[in-house]
């Protein structure tokens, strides 16, 4: 049986009383080379009241081949220009801030990031269970210009990637920003196949690291721990 398409009942029941939410879900946490990405999404009690979805065909970013998510990516970036306004953003975090404030930081400040880019919302929406997007447990490892503003509430959904519209097209969104990225990463950066693994330390990718050594491109403390795992 196929999968149920995400849709946007559980965002109806976040927006009963009205107002607006983020949704937002991260790709590239469990690289070893390349940004960690946080795509995000605004969306409004109207849009969020809108049969059918705004854009159909919206998954998981997993699930779907590269020229399907690539498709998708510019009909959620056109909605901003639609009536319902939904608005996409995508935040980034390189390779030396997840080595200085660790995955966890780095997804926050990512975050923060995407919603520099898109309006205030009443609520935010995170897939997963854990909330990496509040108060870090050291603040003093973010600068005033990542964490001077208070956040709204936010919200954890276990899979919301796989049955909220709006989380998944954001992990579209942050998916192809990503991939486009690492593909520039794979141009200026040989021998490590980037644009194959995106980061991800494949067998490719360590060959490349015992090889050629580390890059700018690389989170140091995470690319070394591989290297040595592989001897």
């Amino acid at each position: 049986m196929a999968a149920r398409e995400p849709d946007l009942a559980y965002e109806r029941e976040l927006l009963a009383a009205g107002g607006a939410l983020v949704a937002m879900d991260e790709v590239g946490r469990g690289a070893i080379a390349g940004p960690v990405a946080v795509g995000a999404v605004f969306l409004s009690a109207e849009a969020a009241a809108s049969d059918p979805v705004p854009v159909s065909g919206v998954r998981d970013s997993k699930l779907l081949s590269p020229s399907r998510r690539e498709a998708l990516a510019a009909l959620i970036e056109d909605c901003g220009a639609g009536p319902l306004g939904i608005i996409g953003a995508v935040g980034f975090a390189e390779p030396g801030e997840v080595d200085t404030v660790g995955i966890v930081g780095a997804l926050r400040l990512a975050g923060l990031r995407a919603l520099e880019g898109l309006p205030e919302s009443d609520r935010i929406l995170l897939d997963g269970s854990h909330d990496w997007l509040s108060a870090p447990a050291a603040p003093d490892l973010f600068s005033a210009a990542d964490d001077d503003a208070p956040l709204p509430p936010v919200t954890m959904r276990v899979k919301a990637d796989l049955t909220c519209w709006s989380v998944a097209a954001a992990s579209i969104l942050a998916k192809v920003r990503r991939d486009a990225v690492m593909t520039e990463l794979a141009l200026a950066w040989p021998g490590y196949g980037f644009e194959r693994n995106k980061g991800y330390g494949t067998a490719e990718h360590t060959a490349g690291l015992a090889e050629l050594g580390l890059t700018p491109a690389h989170r140091a403390s995470w690319a070394i721990q591989t290297t040595r795992g592989a001897r």
